[in-house]
Formats: structure tokens, C-alpha cells, sequence
């Protein structure tokens, strides 16, 4: 029996993969997954998710990390439509929250002036539940009253001009792609006198091979040199870092010390 070609409707739906560990996905993103006809997966999603896809959906890696770019972010955007219009419905997997530095917004933007439909499924963004899987609250009681979700780098590769009135409020301040900058990030702290302010920084958060450091801003960068944190990496600055069990054996040490 010979059987006709279905005719695929083209549909693209934004899933959120979390921070990292594939089993922090929402059950809504793994259901969408599973239908999946192609996924365009990103540099920080765990490749691990691939395998709830169709075996015969057709899987792009289209990843970019600092200074490493597979592709540009138009050519992304044309492969996306391109894929909902030959083959039907494109995942577009994307690390974190597609809405949170993710450049979700810009793909459902060319998809729908294309006239194909997106569905959004937001993930657990890393800002946020990355220090969380640590035990370091964005917002604590007494400590914290609000947070910052900041890019390290922005578009034109300066340090966002958000960070003075950051660095200058009592709120958390969770830094996104700024290893990079962390010496400069520091140094605005040190300008207005916040040496003893907590901050730890967090690689590969959620992974098997997560690394973390914390201490203050008079110490941080010593410490990230000597555990050879790389990036991805979380920055975390605020008084909820004091909350963490190993910075209060940091007080103990320089407390012998001193």
C-alpha cells in the first residue's frame, strides 16, 4: 500500500531546557518535545534531552558560547522558519528561559512576521535557580528585598550600565555571561566601598561537573583563579550569599587569622 505524503503544518514552540540538568525540563516542554518533527538545540542545553525526541526528527545544533558563534542569530532565526515550512513543527530548545537573555523574543518575532505560530514554554531560568540549587535565596528576609538579572556583556560588548545602580542598592545582583567581566563588576563595588559584600560564583550550575566558590568582593576573583572557574558561569553578589553554609566557614578561617 502506497502511502501519501502528510502534509506537515508548520508550528514552532520555545521551550525553556533549564539550567542544565535535563530533568529539571517541565513536563509541558517534554510533552512538546515529543512531537517534535526538528529541534534546534542550543550550547547550554543538556544533549541528553535530544533523546526524548522522535527518533526521526531531524536535530540542528545551533550553539554559541562567547567568542564562539556557529551561527549568527539571523541565520537561526531563517533555519527556524525554514524547518516549520518544509517539515512542520520545529522545537526551538533553548538553555534557561528563552525570555532571559535568551533572544527567544527576536525568534518569535520572525517566526510570526512569517505567519507561523509559536508557542512559548518558559524553563527554569539559571539566574535563579541556579543559586537556588546552592541554597542561596535571590530574596531572604531581613537581607534582600528584591533581585537584579543582568548580561554581563551587552550588545556592543560594554559592561551594562545597569551595574552602578545595582551595585548601589541593597537587592541581589545575579549576573549572566560576566565571568568576563568580573574584574570590572568588582571594581564597581570597590569603588563605593563594598569590599566585605558576599558573592560566589557558580559554573556549569545544575551539572554533574558544577563548581562553586564563594566569598567576598575583596577575594572573589583569587578564588575563582584558584579553582579555575570557567565559563558558563553564574555571578552571585548580595548579602544572601552569607547564607551559604561555606562562607561561613570563610568568616571562621579569616576570624583564626586574623
Amino acid at each position: 500500500m502506497i502511502q501519501k505524503d502528510i502534509k506537515r503544518i508548520p508550528k514552532i514552540t520555545l521551550i525553556g531546557a533549564g539550567p542544565g540538568d535535563p530533568d529539571l525540563l517541565t513536563i509541558k516542554g517534554l510533552k512538546a518535545l515529543k512531537t517534535a518533527d526538528v529541534v534546534l538545540y542550543d550550547a547550554l542545553t543538556n544533549v541528553e534531552l535530544l533523546e526524548n525526541a522522535p527518533q526521526n526528527a531531524i536535530k540542528i545544533y545551533v550553539g554559541k558560547r562567547f567568542g564562539v558563534h556557529s551561527l549568527s542569530q539571523t541565520d537561526i532565526n531563517q533555519l527556524i522558519v525554514e524547518n516549520a515550512l518544509n517539515h512542520g513543527h520545529v522545537v526551538r530548545l533553548k538553555g534557561g528561559d528563552p525570555f532571559v537573555f535568551g533572544r527567544g523574543y527576536e525568534e518569535l518575532d520572525f517566526a510570526v512576521a512569517h505567519n507561523i505560530p509559536v508557542d512559548v514554554i518558559p524553563g527554569i531560568s539559571s539566574s535563579i535557580g541556579v543559586p537556588g540549587l546552592q541554597q542561596i535565596p535571590v530574596t531572604h528576609r531581613g537581607l534582600s528585598e528584591s533581585f537584579w538579572v543582568l548580561t554581563g556583556t551587552t550588545a556592543n560588548g560594554e559592561i551594562s550600565k545597569d551595574f552602578y545602580q545595582a551595585a548601589n542598592s541593597n537587592a541581589t545582583v545575579l549576573v549572566l555571561m560576566g565571568l568576563n567581566k568580573l574584574s570590572e563588576i568588582v571594581g564597581i563595588y570597590k569603588s563605593i566601598g563594598k569590599y566585605d559584600l558576599p558573592a560566589a560564583v557558580i559554573q556549569n550550575g545544575s551539572s554533574k561537573d558544577e563548581k562553586l566558590v564563594v566569598g567576598t568582593i575583596d577575594c572573589i576573583e583569587a578564588l575563582v583563579a584558584d579553582e579555575k572557574i570557567k565559563s558558563p558561569a553564574i555571578l552571585v553578589f548580595g548579602s544572601v550569599v552569607s547564607l551559604h553554609p561555606s562562607f561561613k566557614e570563610l568568616v571562621k578561617k579569616y576570624a583564626t587569622v586574623a
